[in-house]
C-alpha cells in the first residue's frame, strides 16, 4: 500500500490549512490550491501558527517536515498526489466543476476525501466519471487538533480506497470510524444536533440560560464523554450488571425524558436571544482569543489522554 508521500489540499479555508499543518507535520509533501488571492499567505501563516500545537501532541515526524507548494490550478496541485483532501465551499456546483476539472489529472490510484459535512457523497458522486476512488472523510473542526475523522463509501466506492483512506489518517495521527449507511450530517454531527436542539428547546423554554446550559455540558457529562462514548459510561453507570442492568434500571427515567424533549428550529427571535446573551457573557473577549483558549484546552486533553490509551 502506498506510503501517501505526496498530498494535495484543495481549498484553503480554516479545514484545508488545518489538514496541510497536519499533512506536513507527518512529513508529507503537500500542494495546495486555492483562488482565493491571499491564500498561500494565510496558509503558511496557519501552519507557523499551528506547528507548536502539533510538536507538543507529538505529531510532527522525527526529521524535516514535508514541503508545502501553491499552484495556479486544482488540477496542477494533484497531478503527482498521491492522497487528495477537498475542502471547497460546500455548494455541489462548486465541488461538480472541481471534480470535473481534477479527475483526468489524477494518478490512477490516486484517493480524493472531501471533507463535507453537508452534502452526501451521492450528491458529490455525480461529478465523478468514475467515483471508485472518492470517498467521504470527514474531520472535525480544528482538524489538526481533533482526532476524529469519518469515512463513507458506497457501492460505487472501491474498498481499497476505503481502506487506503483509513490507513492514511491513521498514519497522520488521526482515529478514524466507519459511515455504513449515508444519512445527512454522518454521524458525529447528528449527535451534536440532537444535544444542541435540546439545549436550545431549554433555553427557549427558561429553563436554564445559555451560559448555564453550556456549563451543564462542560462541567458535567461532557468530561464523560471526552473519554468514552455514552453507551460504554452507561455500561459502567450500573456495576457490574454492565449495559443490561442499566437498561432495566433506567429504562422509565430514559423513556420519561425522551417523551419530554423539545423539538424546535433555529427562527431568527432564538437566535436573535441566542447572539445576545452570547455577546453578553463573551464582553470584550474576542473569537480568536476564545479559540485559543479552546485549542490550549483540547491540547491539554489531548495529552492527557494520549498517556492513558
Amino acid at each position: 500500500m502506498s506510503n501517501f508521500e505526496n498530498t494535495a489540499i484543495l481549498g484553503a479555508g480554516v479545514i484545508g490549512m488545518s489538514w496541510a499543518s497536519l499533512f506536513l507535520a507527518s512529513g508529507r509533501n503537500v500542494a495546495a490550491y486555492d483562488a482565493a488571492p491571499h491564500a498561500e499567505k494565510a496558509t503558511r501563516e496557519y501552519v507557523a501558527m499551528a506547528w507548536p500545537a502539533l510538536e507538543e501532541l507529538g505529531l510532527v515526524r522525527a526529521g524535516a517536515p514535508g514541503r508545502l507548494t501553491f499552484h495556479k490550478s486544482a488540477a496542477e496541485a494533484v497531478k503527482e498526489a498521491d492522497f487528495i483532501q477537498e475542502s471547497v465551499p460546500e455548494r455541489i456546483e462548486i465541488k461538480k466543476a472541481l471534480y470535473a476539472e481534477i479527475e483526468p489529472a489524477l494518478k490512477p490510484d490516486a484517493i480524493v476525501a472531501s471533507s463535507a459535512s453537508g452534502l452526501t457523497l451521492t450528491e458529490m458522486q455525480a461529478g465523478w466519471q468514475k467515483p471508485d476512488r472518492f470517498v467521504l472523510g470527514h474531520p472535525f473542526n480544528p482538524p489538526h487538533l481533533i482526532p476524529l475523522v469519518e469515512v463513507l463509501g458506497n457501492k460505487a466506492t472501491s474498498e481499497s480506497a476505503i481502506e487506503g483512506a483509513e490507513a492514511f489518517y491513521k498514519d497522520v495521527g488521526k482515529i478514524t470510524i466507519r459511515v455504513n449507511r449515508e444519512v445527512p450530517g454522518h454521524v458525529a454531527n447528528r449527535l451534536q444536533a440532537a444535544l444542541w436542539r435540546e439545549a436550545l428547546h431549554l433555553v427557549k423554554s427558561g429553563v436554564a440560560s445559555v451560559e448555564d446550559v453550556d456549563t451543564a455540558v462542560w462541567a458535567g457529562p461532557g468530561m464523560r464523554w471526552a473519554v468514552m462514548g455514552p453507551t460504554m459510561l452507561f455500561h459502567l453507570g450500573a456495576g457490574a450488571g454492565g449495559i443490561g442492568a442499566f437498561c432495566e434500571r433506567y429504562t422509565p427515567s430514559f423513556n420519561r425524558w425522551w417523551d419530554d424533549l423539545g423539538t424546535l428550529h433555529l427562527e431568527p427571535g432564538l437566535a436573535a436571544q441566542l447572539s445576545q446573551e452570547v455577546a453578553t457573557q463573551v464582553g470584550a473577549e474576542t473569537p480568536a482569543s476564545l479559540s485559543a483558549k479552546r485549542d490550549a484546552l483540547i491540547i491539554a486533553l489531548q495529552k492527557a489522554t494520549m498517556k492513558l490509551r
